[in-house]
């Protein structure tokens, strides 16, 4: 198998400006504050009927139990 070195080894993270490697607890907690002021009914996903059910599946579930919030829309229905 032939290794590519232009894949991540680790999560980035922004700092002033700039991408600094990071570790994964640090990157989660970042990720959880960015997203925590949009908790509930801020959020919304729509999702599309090109991807699998699991894929679907997946983000309603991400969306409901993660998010808190019930307002998930896809493609399918038009």
């Amino acid at each position: 198998m032939k290794r590519s070195y232009s894949r991540l080894t680790s999560p980035l993270v922004r700092e002033s400006g700039d991408l600094r490697p990071a570790g994964y607890e640090e990157a989660m907690e970042r990720i959880v504050s960015g997203l925590r002021p949009h908790m509930g009914d801020a959020f919304g996903l729509f999702s599309c009927s090109k991807a699998t059910n699991e894929t679907n599946y997946m983000a309603q579930k991400f969306a409901r139990m993660v998010m808190g919030s019930n307002n998930i829309d896809s493609c399918n229905r038009t």
